[in-house]
C-alpha cells in the first residue's frame, strides 16, 4: 500500500514540473476558463496548451465542461491550489534567504 502510495505521488509531482502547468493550475485557482482564455493569459498557442491540459486531466487534476463547441476546465480538488501555495513559500523564504546571504558576502567583500 505504501508503495502504491509513494508511486502514485512521484507520478503527480511529475506534472509538475512544467513551468507553464503550474501556471496554468494559478490562472484555474479561483476560475473556470475556456480552452481560448487559457491560451491567451498563458501566452501559449491552444496545440501546446491542449497538451499540458490532457496531461493535468489525465493526473486527476483538473476537469473539463463542455458548453456547445466551447471547453471550460477548472481544478478537480481545490487542495491542489493549497499544496501550490505552500511550495511557493517554501521557494520565496529559500529566494530570500539566498538575496540575503548574497547581500552579507557583497558586505565582506566591500
Amino acid at each position: 500500500m505504501q508503495e502504491k502510495l509513494y508511486e502514485l505521488h512521484a507520478q503527480m509531482c511529475q506534472v509538475f514540473t512544467s513551468p507553464k502547468r503550474l501556471e496554468i493550475l494559478n490562472l484555474l485557482r479561483d476560475n473556470e476558463l475556456s480552452v481560448g482564455e487559457l491560451s491567451k493569459l498563458a501566452k501559449v498557442r491552444q496545440a501546446n496548451l491542449s497538451q499540458h491540459l490532457s496531461i493535468l486531466r489525465e493526473k486527476g487534476i483538473v476537469k473539463a465542461r463542455r458548453d456547445g463547441v466551447r471547453i471550460y476546465y477548472s481544478l478537480a480538488n481545490p487542495k491542489i491550489i493549497r499544496a501550490f501555495d505552500i511550495m511557493r513559500e517554501i521557494l520565496l523564504e529559500k529566494l530570500a534567504q539566498t538575496e540575503k546571504l548574497s547581500r552579507d558576502l557583497h558586505k565582506v567583500k566591500v
